[in-house]
């Protein structure tokens, strides 16, 4: 009889104890709150249901609120966290010039360079860019590093990997590229870090840089996210896509066709730039409507993605046409204008015109535009880094009250970015807000 009783005691229990975790999960909520509610109320009958309220209610003051406390005190906050591209700035990656590898002359190579450059392309594929220029854009680089840190700025580096190794999948070879641009392949959405499916071929393994530093932080307690990684088979690419003029491009570019179909979903995370809870994007060379489907679903309601389109003829990340600078303040590509200029206007956003670019013409830009003068990184709302080539951007963040903090990134830029580029801001200091 004694024996019975302490099975009945024991079973009371270890009720008592799954009401009380139950009643963590609720009051925790998220998902496993509401799995947490949908369990409880499967309970019982009503009668049940009441007794088991009557007793959370009891224990209010003694072990539940205990257990909750022992929760909400424990959880560490995230190591990752960004909403938007101005917010003072705590942690960075910062890319690598080592190893940095031309890419192989595939398709979509070809329909995201200038034809001057296609000779280069052909000649050095699979091989080291130029050493000679490696080691100033290394340099650059260097220094880029030791201002952030100089500025309270922590800086986070990828793993150096052999790029010029060629690598087979079911559906392709190629060899590699680089680690040299962050903010291509990861994305910072609040305390969640996504991998971006991107959608050269010589980036598919890209991600290895990086798996280091995200191991890290998913342990200290980050959301780590790694969008579906595309096939890249054939089909994701229109292999006849025309590309012999600027002309020819611009067109296709207004009729919505690129290099990229919608076999798959694809993207580059420089394609999208943040703003509080909404966040702006664009369809492109690189990524296509499955892909920003894909993130506006993964996101949920909390997010809204809105697609931008702009009279560019080869459109490939947003942030050297559209750079986010403070709240309702983006700095534009006068040559590329907003076809949503008016949306910006009703919601009382100032787009302001970036300065013309002070590149010279001879400078090798094998990946990229003169307008990475506009590809700045916003240290706070009062503090911005610019090349210091770009004397007409420096006056004009000037005349908005913000402090320049300048570097070259000359030869930084011939590899295919800017500041921007170079980077992805770990974390910011602020919180969610709505801008728009």
């Amino acid at each position: 009889m004694a024996q019975q009783s302490g099975r009945k005691c024991g079973r009371a229990t270890k009720s008592s104890h799954a009401s009380v975790m139950l009643g963590i999960r609720i009051a925790l909520g998220g998902c496993r709150g509401r799995e947490a509610i949908r369990n409880f109320a499967k309970v019982g009958s009503y009668r049940q249901q009441h007794r088991q309220a009557q007793y959370l209610s009891a224990r209010s003051t003694s072990a539940f609120t205990k257990c909750v406390q022992e929760v909400v005190e424990n959880k560490t906050p995230s190591p990752v966290c960004s909403y938007n591209e101005w917010d003072p700035l705590e942690e960075v990656i910062v890319g690598r010039v080592e190893g940095a590898t031309v890419p192989q002359f595939s398709v979509e190579v070809k329909a995201n360079t200038y034809n001057k450059y296609w000779e280069f392309f052909q000649r050095f594929g699979g091989k080291p860019f130029p050493q000679e220029h490696l080691v100033k854009a290394h340099a650059e680089i260097e220094e880029f590093c030791n201002i952030l840190r100089h500025e309270g700025v922590t800086v986070r580096r990828p793993e150096p990997l052999d790029f010029q190794k060629v690598y087979v999948t079911p559906d392709f070879s190629a060899t590699g590229m680089y680690a040299a641009m962050p903010r291509d392949i990861l994305m910072v959405i609040g305390d969640e870090i996504i991998e971006s499916p991107m959608a050269w071929r010589s980036r598919f393994f890209e991600y290895r840089a990086y798996r280091p530093l995200m191991k890290e932080y998913f342990r200290a307690g980050a959301k780590w996210t790694t969008a579906p990684k595309p096939q890249m088979s054939d089909e994701l690419y229109d292999l006849t896509y025309p590309v012999k003029s600027a002309e020819e491009r611009h067109l296709l570019a207004c009729q919505e066709k690129f290099v990229t179909t919608e076999f798959e979903p694809c993207f580059d995370a420089a394609d999208f730039i943040r703003a509080g809870r909404d966040i702006f994007c664009q369809r492109s060379q690189v990524t296509n409507l499955m892909g920003i489907e894909w993130l506006q679903r993964h996101l949920g309601d909390k997010y809204t993605v809105h697609r931008l389109s702009f009279a560019d003829p080869n459109p490939m990340h947003i942030d050297a046409t559209f750079n986010i600078i403070g709240p309702g303040l983006v700095l534009v590509n006068p040559e590329r204008p907003c076809h949503q200029y008016s949306m910006f206007q009703k919601a009382g956003w100032d787009l302001l015109p970036a300065p013309t670019p002070c590149m010279p013409d001879d400078h090798p830009l094998w990946m990229s535009s003169k307008w990475l003068s506009m590809n700045v990184l916003m240290l706070d709302p009062k503090r911005v880094v610019v090349d210091k080539n770009e004397i007409s951007t420096q006056k004009f963040f000037e005349s908005l009250g913000i402090e320049c903090i300048t570097i070259s990134l000359r030869f930084a830029n011939s590899l295919g970015g800017g500041f921007h580029c170079w980077t992805t801001d770990v974390r910011r200091q602020g919180t969610l807000e709505s801008y728009f």
